[in-house]
């Protein structure tokens, strides 16, 4: 038997955007209870929240003040309560982000944490002393570049440094303390009863600090780091010991409860995944990789793809899952960076067809199944991300000229993803009364649900049938992966076989016609057709040609 989060269409929700019940221009759960129905419509299993706790918004709900209330914007914990009861009625489960790496300043454990140096909740966070000329305790930068670019925070009324790998607002906590981690387990457990049924890990490779907290030896990077401090991503990730705090909370609470739960950060791959996510070492049931998909990275070449694709796959005998997606609230619209806007449709129903029909669990995120977009602002105060607006400044700082700033950085913002849920033509797309918090993506009177939905081309009603071939093919859920045409550079297709079925995906994905012949182990064979994104002018046996951003999705006989 396949634990159901194998089974399961993950659906990401950015709360913050996806429907505003209440007129205040922020998205909140009422919004979501409205739309319950649209996603069962759709076919999801499983909803993934994220952060939706307690907090000032620094980096819009990362930085938790109390990790078991719920932010007053979004509603209250009746309101979840109500959502997680309806969503369940539905066959819906909910998972939750958690954000265990760091905290908020304003969290009642930092805010004691800082008072003395013998408080109780002293060690809950990192705190080191001034080096003797009273400078920070090592050269870290911290990632959104807060402050003057260190990842340390002088406190005046204890004389020592916080460490902040984020925000400044946002302090690391302290894994080596067991009490911390025994209140982290006692909080994870609450959520459970609540029903929650899994959590996603937010940056679970950075619990473990390198002792001593030494130098980096990382040459700076001249646009961005600043005043001497560098922001090296190793130096935090994946440090020996991590895999002891990982077994730990299995032991303490995910072993025991059989909840899901799903590990994001950088530092993992296919060639150390295992260690991680193998059953018998009892840590996380799957992992959130940037191997594939990343805004940081060039968007894959089919190569890439082939590549990745069959060193996840090859995990799967040695007992672990891979998770497929391409796009999340922290990067561009996987239309934008992996498809075409000249082909938006076509494109969008091939990026779903990829990421529904290869091995592992899929993960959408909110706006996917409309083919929504990347947005073009004209000036930096229209953004909201941290990154873009950090590195924007330290940029202009080192003498970039301000649009040519924004030009380098508003294709990798985070922005593009967080844009408001367009919903119908309506003003502000049909996402609030008021004034949306983040700008409405202009396009949204021509890409919305309500005019996708009214289409011959639907994207949502593609979106629908791959969902259901992913649910109700065997080859898709438990086959194994083999690529054909392994140096087509425009065309990927892949054998999904299991005892029972044979399935055949073929996709071009280019803006230009791909030619090729079938191997002659797939011509002799009968196919019939199970899916396609653009009309088709012949059979299978017949093709040697398809056309931009063609998918076809097929059984074999």
């Amino acid at each position: 038997m396949y634990e159901w989060w194998k089974k399961a269409v993950v659906y990401e929700i950015y709360c913050k955007s996806f429907c505003d019940s209440n007129g205040d221009g922020i998205g909140d759960l009422g919004g979501v209870i409205s739309k319950l129905p649209v996603l069962k419509e759709l076919g999801i299993d499983c909803i993934w929240f994220t952060p939706i706790y307690t907090s000032p918004q620094v980096d819009n709900g990362y930085d938790v003040a109390d990790y078991q209330n719920i932010h007053k914007d979004y509603g209250t914990l009746e309101d979840l309560r109500r959502l997680v009861d309806l969503a369940h009625g539905m066959g819906i489960r909910i998972i939750m982000d958690m954000v265990l790496n760091h905290s908020s300043d304003e969290h009642f454990w930092f805010r004691e944490s800082r008072k003395s140096k013998d408080n109780p909740y002293r060690n809950y966070y990192i705190w080191q002393p001034p080096k003797a000329d009273g400078s920070e305790p090592n050269n870290w930068g911290n990632r959104f570049r807060d402050g003057n670019g260190s990842a340390w925070e002088f406190d005046p009324q204890t004389g020592e440094y916080y460490l902040h790998q984020y925000a400044v607002k946002m302090p690391d906590l302290n894994w080596e303390y067991e009490p911390l981690r025994q209140e982290i387990y006692r909080m994870l457990r609450w959520w459970l009863d609540f029903g929650i049924d899994g959590f996603r890990l937010d940056v679970f490779t950075r619990f473990k600090k390198p002792a001593g907290f030494p130098d980096t030896d990382k040459a700076p990077d001249l646009l961005l780091d600043r005043n001497g401090y560098i922001l090296d991503s190793s130096m935090c990730t994946c440090v020996e010991g991590i895999h002891e705090f990982l077994h730990e909370m299995y032991t303490e609470v995910f072993g025991p409860s059989g909840c899901f739960t799903v590990g994001e950060g950088t530092g993992i791959n296919a060639e150390n995944a295992l260690s991680y996510i193998a059953p018998e070492r009892g840590e996380v049931s799957t992992v959130y990789h940037f191997t594939l998909a990343s805004r940081k990275q060039p968007p894959f070449t089919t190569e890439k793809y082939r590549r990745i694709q069959q060193a996840w796959a090859d995990l799967i005998p040695q007992g672990g899952w891979p998770v497929q997606y391409l796009s999340n609230h922290d990067s561009a619209r996987q239309v934008s960076r992996y498809g075409d806007e000249r082909y938006r449709v076509p494109s969008a129903k091939l990026l779903a067809a990829l990421t529904l029909t290869a091995p592992g669990t899929p993960f959408l995120y909110q706006g996917e199944e409309i083919g929504m977009v990347d947005v073009h602002y004209d000036s930096i105060e229209d953004h909201n991300c941290c990154y873009t607006v950090g590195d924007y400044h330290a940029m202009v700082a080192s003498g970039t000229a301000p649009q040519e700033a924004l030009r380098i950085l508003a294709p990798k913002s985070r922005d593009n993803a967080r844009t408001p849920y367009q919903w119908d033509g309506s003003p502000h797309a049909g996402f609030t009364t008021g004034k949306p918090w983040l700008k409405v993506n202009p396009v949204y009177p021509q890409i919305n649900l309500e005019a996708d939905r009214a289409s011959e081309d639907s994207i949502f009603a593609f979106y629908q049938k791959a969902i259901r071939l992913h649910r109700e093919q065997p080859a898709i859920l438990e086959g194994d992966l083999r690529f054909i045409w392994e140096d087509h550079p425009q065309l990927i297709a892949y054998l999904r076989r299991c005892e029972k079925q044979t399935v055949l995906v073929i996709a071009n994905k280019s803006s230009e016609p791909a030619a090729a012949v079938l191997p002659e182990e797939i011509a002799q064979k009968k196919w019939t057709l199970l899916l396609e994104n653009l009309p088709q002018a012949c059979t299978l046996l017949e093709k040697t040609e398809w056309q931009p951003w063609e998918c076809c999705i097929y059984e074999m006989e």
